[in-house]
């Protein structure tokens, strides 16, 4: 039986994303947002949820453009880290040691240590009330080459993404591969 937990962010799991930017004054800058998703593919899109009280906030607003970087399972501390302090208080890449890169497409910064950058210009911002959703239209994709599948896709057992638990408030990682998409379900087509 399952129980009822109410009206919850709960959806299983949440990704653990930098989201890289300058600031106001041209400083970079990140932050971890768990609220965010692939949108569409045609442009290809994703989105991420931003506080209008981060620094990050007004940053992406300034320079219609963020990135996002995904951390690695041994980076961890690193992205826990981004996620608790804040950009305007401290040089979080001063701190962890992590290292800004300048996008190539847009104007923003991503975290060379993560294995995949994902580059966006901003396209368009929805008010959540708590959160404002940033919709970043993706202009590159950037990915570690040891940590490519055939040599063209981001392979999830070599990135090692960290993925995160809303409600137990813990970091996980993905696991070992099932099968292919579009391939292990065939199954059920022939009762169809």
């Amino acid at each position: 039986m399952k129980k009822s937990l109410g009206p919850n962010t709960l959806a299983q799991p949440a990704p653990v994303w930098a989201v890289g930017s300058y600031d106001e004054t041209g400083k970079p800058n990140a932050m971890i947002a768990a609220w965010g998703g692939i949108c569409g593919s045609d442009p290809a899109c994703l989105t991420v949820s931003v506080r209008p009280s981060r620094h990050t906030y007004k940053g992406i607003l300034k320079h219609k453009a963020f990135t996002v970087s995904v951390s690695s399972a041994p980076m961890a501390a690193e992205a826990d880290f981004l996620g608790m302090a804040s950009g305007d208080k401290l040089d979080k890449f001063a701190v962890t040691g992590l290292t800004p890169v300048k996008a190539e497409f847009v104007d923003a910064p991503y975290i060379e240590e993560f294995p995949l950058v994902i580059e966006c210009e901003l396209k368009e911002t929805v008010d959540l009330n708590a959160h404002v959703m940033f919709v970043g239209e993706i202009k590159d994709v950037k990915c570690d080459e040891d940590k490519l599948a055939d040599g063209k896709y981001p392979d999830p057992e070599k990135v090692l993404p960290l993925i995160f638990s809303p409600g137990t408030r813990s970091y996980h990682t993905v696991g070992e591969k099932l099968g292919k998409g579009f391939d292990i379900g065939k199954k059920f087509l022939k009762k169809g």
